[in-house]
């Protein structure tokens, strides 16, 4: 029988099929993988691959909303930043809008003061006109009864007073 086999597994060089190295190798590949199998390790290795995936899509799903929660944000402080652009727009319009009436108010001021002042110096030129005015004429009288008086005494004597006090007697007696 060992002549048989010998002979059937001999490749032509006279040697015994147990004594070919290929037929080992792979008996033992044959053996190891059995070992493998029995030992589930496709099994272990398979759901350490299945944990690596779940980690990953895990990983992929938080990245995912961190992006959705950035996205949020970004609008939001863009929605912020429109708000503030406008807020800022709306102040400079209305220091624009004060300033314009503090500059009329200021200008109305202004023009009302020169016409009070104006008027102030014209009441002092008016009032300095009157006083010389009435300063000429309180002169002009006290020249003018200065001068009466003098001309009275000069051509007035005893004889026309004493006529002019009859003559207010007798109007006086009528009256």
């Amino acid at each position: 029988m060992v002549d048989t086999l010998t002979l059937m597994a001999a490749d032509g060089a006279g040697q015994a099929f147990w004594q070919d190295a290929t037929l080992w190798v792979s008996v033992a590949m044959a053996i190891f993988i059995g070992i493998l199998v029995w030992k589930k390790v496709p099994a272990m290795i398979a759901a350490g691959l299945d944990g690596k995936i779940a980690a990953i899509r895990a990983q992929l799903a938080e990245a995912e909303t961190l992006r959705k929660e950035a996205e949020a944000l970004k609008a939001e402080y863009a929605a912020k930043i429109a708000g503030a652009e406008a807020e800022a727009a709306d102040m400079r319009a209305r220091a624009e809008a004060e300033a314009a009436t503090l500059v009329d108010k200021a200008k109305a001021d202004a023009t009302a003061l020169i016409a009070r002042r104006k008027k102030m110096a014209e009441d002092r030129i008016g009032a300095a006109e009157a006083a010389a005015l009435a300063e000429v004429r309180g002169a002009a009288a006290r020249a003018a009864t200065e001068a009466a008086a003098a001309l009275i005494t000069a051509k007035h004597d005893a004889a026309a007073d004493k006529a002019q006090v009859d003559k207010a007697i007798k109007a006086l007696a009528k009256g």
